[in-house]
């Protein structure tokens, strides 16, 4: 692809995304996601994901490529271009308030479109937030799939666990298993996030804290005062703590919430969709400057130490303790890609120099 690149819409710890435009005739404008080469697997693997997934409700996947910029290999990923960015962006373009109640039914009811076709193909997002929804005039879009996972036949992910800290359902916070309920968890979260504009643990100072809270209270986020009926009842079968009793993305397309909302686009969209801000959710440089980043956890029940609290609890507190003291960082990883999801072909030139290198799923 002929491509020439545009000015930057956000930058994450690792990855920038960027306007795009076709050099052809067509003139086409996307996003383009970048990273070095070096540090590119956690994008290698969304790529892998966005190539094989065609779906109305996942964002579009236009290809990839490896180029040599500023004397320094790129990989990069060509999504489609969302006008309205994410609806993180459309809070923030609300003054700090929540979405309407048209909104919230009609992106909800798109998100869960969107989690059915995911779970139906074996995927687990992993990371469901108002960050990693996407929208346009057609709607919402799911997004960054750098999390995702593959299930095994019990229908949990592999590890590590990965996510977002104040979004983890209760069995992903105590380290046991994410699968697909945990993603209609965090769908609950992103709704109340929709409603609210701030986060679903909103009294939560630190990812140990709200870790903890998550995994051993018994709590489940606060379902807003002003919801409907309906809704109410709707967010609370997201958040059935017990993972085999919490409804599912079929069964949540059925929600007279969602499964009775009559979807009339152009009534629904307004300004805040006219945006050139970030077509992709971007992650801030700190991953502990915010409550809302997405990490990879490896999260160890076997180790014991001295403490007031049973062994597995002090033992996955200690783990959260040391993920979250600065001193201590982490090396964060995500899960390793097959060695045999694509390979480069790298030409050479005339000069020696490298050429643009095209993925290849074998």
């Amino acid at each position: 692809m002929e491509w020439t690149r545009g000015s930057v819409l956000g930058r994450g710890s690792s990855a920038t995304v960027s306007t795009a435009t076709s050099t052809s005739t067509s003139g086409e404008v996307f996003a383009v996601k970048s990273v070095a080469l070096s540090q590119s697997e956690s994008l290698q693997k969304e790529n892998h994901f966005l190539s094989i997934l065609k779906s109305s409700r996942v964002v579009g996947y236009k290809g990839c490529e490896i180029s040599r910029e500023d004397g320094k290999m790129v990989y990069n990923i060509f999504m489609q271009f969302m006008a309205g960015g994410s609806i993180i962006d459309l809070l923030n373009r609300s003054n700090g308030g929540g979405l309407t109640n048209l909104e919230i039914q009609r992106y909800t009811k798109h998100i869960v479109e969107g989690l059915d076709y995911l779970h139906s193909n074996g995927v687990v997002h992993c990371d469901i937030k108002g960050r990693n929804v996407l929208i346009d005039e057609s709607g919402a879009k799911i997004g960054d799939l750098g999390c995702a996972k593959w299930v095994d036949d019990d229908q949990v992910a592999s590890p590590p666990i990965c996510g977002t800290p104040m979004f983890m359902a209760p069995e992903v916070a105590r380290g046991e298993e994410q699968g697909f309920p945990a993603d209609i968890w965090a769908l609950g979260c992103t709704v109340i996030e929709m409603a609210t504009g701030g986060s679903p643990w909103p009294n939560a100072n630190d990812p140990v804290s709200v870790l903890y809270r998550i995994g051993f209270s018994g709590e489940i986020p606060e379902i807003p005062d002003g919801f409907s009926n309906q809704a109410k009842d709707f967010v609370r079968k997201c958040l059935i703590r017990d993972p085999k009793q919490r409804w599912t993305a079929k069964q949540l397309l059925k929600h007279p919430f969602i499964g009775e909302f009559d979807d009339h686009p152009k009534e629904i969209i307004c300004e805040k969709m006219i945006s050139t801000d970030s077509p992709t959710s971007i992650l801030d440089q700190d991953v502990w400057n915010s409550m809302e980043e997405s990490l990879s956890l490896s999260l160890s029940l076997g180790s014991s130490v001295d403490c007031e609290f049973p062994q597995s609890t002090c033992s996955l507190r200690q783990r959260i303790k040391q993920l979250a003291d600065k001193s201590e960082i982490p090396k964060w990883r995500c899960e390793k890609g097959e060695s045999d999801w694509m390979t480069i072909r790298r030409n050479e030139d005339g000069d020696g120099k490298a050429m643009v290198g095209r993925w290849q799923v074998r």
